[in-house]
């Protein structure tokens, strides 16, 4: 396994930085909406990415974490009339991923976005990401997916899967999908958030079951589906990752768990990060361990300052990992 980002370069002295800080694998995107990248795009990107020495691991389908009401291919998750469309035109960008020689996509089933409370400070008066149930609208309203039962949601998923699926392995593509953030109760805005639980998970791996089938597994947001994430975390890495199903990590932490949390640096959470690096590196995994939501610091560049530090974490715990 080895370091990797997912921070879009707001510029080229950003691809620098990246090479500078050792983080050789990236995910990043060309400019533009995913749903209108021709293969042309995807090589011009690629070619861009690797004359500053970097490697493109990974890029995003146009199934993002927003709300369905922004997303550019809504059809897919509410069923519309163009929804086989819009996963042909899905199917078509993972061909040409693979024909620009990107070997992984990641993606979200998400109808909701990702709930959030008011942020709480956190270590030297940081600002970091909380969830707490109870200081949330609990009887918000639904939004665009209306009231939606938990088995049609499914069968919305297996309708993607079954299409999607088949082309992705034939082109040797992974599919990473990332889980519901946070997890929430049961019809919360309508809908039951099937892939906000380790079971909801499990049962969608094992769904048209393939190995370019799996998981872009944020432990973060798996943390938070935990009742005690700290005693929690190992099982499911090992359940996950010993099946092979794990494409890229969020190496990110929490303090608290499940419908109660706050995000923190990855060192100062509930979840043990090198007792996990070390479970990654025991089922094998092989991809990009990257930070993610890193809290919001001090100074002129705040975000690039909290996901410095995250880099040099990773990258030296990798290296210890490395030698023992």
């Amino acid at each position: 396994m080895y370091l990797g980002t997912q921070v879009a370069a707001r510029d080229d002295d950003d691809y620098r930085i990246f090479a500078q800080l050792g983080v050789k694998h990236i995910n990043a995107d060309p400019p533009g909406k995913p749903s209108s990248w021709t293969l042309s795009d995807l090589e011009r990107h690629r070619d861009k990415v690797e004359s500053f020495g970097l490697i493109l691991d990974m890029i995003q389908l146009p199934l993002p974490s927003q709300p369905i009401e922004k997303a550019s291919y809504p059809d897919i998750l509410l069923a519309g009339p163009e929804r086989d469309r819009q996963i042909d035109a899905v199917c078509k960008l993972i061909e040409n991923a693979a024909a620009a020689g990107i070997p992984a996509v990641k993606y979200n089933l998400n109808l909701i976005g990702i709930p959030r409370t008011p942020d709480e400070p956190g270590r030297g008066g940081s600002l970091n990401a909380s969830f707490r149930w109870d200081k949330t609208d609990q009887q918000a309203e639904p939004g665009l997916a209306g009231v939606l039962s938990e088995d049609e949601n499914w069968e919305r998923i297996d309708y993607f899967l079954e299409r999607v699926v088949p082309v992705a392995a034939s082109n040797r593509v992974r599919l990473a999908c990332h889980p519901h953030d946070p997890y929430t109760p049961p019809g919360y805005r309508g809908v039951t958030r099937v892939l906000g639980t380790v079971e909801g998970l499990k049962k969608f791996v094992l769904m048209h079951e393939n190995p370019y089938h799996g998981l872009n597994f944020c432990q973060g947001s798996i943390g938070e589906m935990l009742e005690n994430p700290g005693k929690e975390i190992d099982d499911v890495i090992r359940w996950f990752g010993q099946r092979g199903k794990i494409f890229n990590v969020h190496f990110r932490n929490i303090r608290g768990g499940k419908l109660s949390f706050m995000e923190t640096f990855p060192e100062e959470g509930d979840m043990d990060m090198v007792r996990s690096a070390r479970i990654y590196k025991e089922v094998g995994f092989k991809y990009m361990l990257m930070p993610d939501h890193v809290p919001t610091v001090s100074g002129k560049d705040p975000t690039a300052t909290a996901f410095a530090f995250c880099y040099g974490y990773i990258a030296a715990l990798l290296q210890v990992l490395e030698s023992e």
